[in-house]
């Protein structure tokens, strides 16, 4: 197995956005939500390895030179596709992103994480194959000495009936320590409320299960409790990588599992905090552009 020297190694997806509005100029920005989780830590000022895939080509280039920029490594091998994904985003009034993906997708099953750091992923990359089946081998071979987050961030588009999705999406749940989705995910995979979702999950191993709300904030639950954390309010320029942006804010602190499993619904209170100011300042802004340390203030 290949073990990376970071404290984080991310895996899964890196691609570009293409921002459709109801009006004004299609824009394009560096996306894909591990990556966006890269960049979110890495900005935050942790040292942070993400395990990709993109091409050779100017869209590639434009998401090596952005990750590189940030502090983000790149493991070996992630330049080696064909073409660069990307994902097209079409806002609505609310300006909430709906998305239409063209995506390749493969990794290397021999990567581990750190011994004693902590292991990242979730999205397309955690399901779609033939990447996906060595996603769940990179975290069943990780665990025994990483901690380990999941993000299912469902795209229905890509992930078909949702019946057939939900065995690789538990799979996952039940490897992981800390488990975040949002409640578009819930209804899609099981038309559960989020409190059904969380419950669910948390009896599947977690410590920590959280369920964004959108502008309503986040539902939590840890150690048997269960707690709505509101947002504050802001303008919204768009939602796109609101969601990676909590990620990573809630990750600022990688926890060993032990302390994870003693911790109560107070001790986490502070992260989840956290993890709301980066979402809140990431939609006040356009495309996935999570804070920096400075901007948490």
């Amino acid at each position: 197995m290949t073990a990376m020297n970071t404290e984080v190694l991310v895996v899964g997806e890196a691609l570009i956005d293409i921002v459709m509005p109801l009006e004004g100029e299609i824009a394009e920005h560096v996306g894909g939500s591990p990556a966006n989780v890269a960049i979110g830590l890495a900005r935050l000022g942790h040292p942070t390895t993400l395990a990709t895939r993109f091409g050779p080509d100017a869209r590639g280039e434009r998401i090596r030179g952005l990750l590189e920029g940030e502090g983000v490594d790149l493991v070996p091998g992630s330049d080696a596709a064909p073409r660069t994904s990307t994902a097209l985003a079409r806002l609505d009034a609310r300006k909430v992103a709906t998305y239409e993906f063209d995506l390749d997708w493969q990794v290397d099953p021999t990567l581990v994480a750190p011994d004693g750091g902590h292991l990242h992923t979730g999205s397309i990359a955690a399901t779609l194959p033939p990447g996906g089946a060595g996603v769940a081998t990179i975290v069943a071979n990780s665990r025994p000495h990483a901690t380990i987050s999941y993000d299912p961030n469902a795209r229905p588009s890509l992930m078909g009936d949702p019946a057939d999705a939900v065995v690789p999406i538990e799979h996952l749940v039940g490897l992981s320590d800390v488990v975040k989705a949002s409640e578009e995910d819930v209804e899609w995979l099981y038309g559960a409320t989020p409190g059904e979702a969380a419950e669910r999950w948390a009896a599947m191993g977690p410590s920590l299960v959280m369920i964004t709300l959108g502008p309503d904030g986040v539902l939590v639950r840890c150690a048997g409790e269960t707690r709505a954390f509101p947002t504050t309010d802001v303008t919204v320029a768009d939602t796109v990588g609101a969601g990676d942006s909590f990620m990573s804010g809630l990750l600022g602190g990688p926890a060993a599992r032990e302390r994870l499993r003693a911790a109560s619904l107070a001790n986490v209170t502070p992260a989840v905090e956290r993890a709301l100011a980066c979402s809140n300042i990431t939609v006040s802004r356009a495309g996935a552009n999570p804070p920096r340390r400075e901007d948490l203030v």
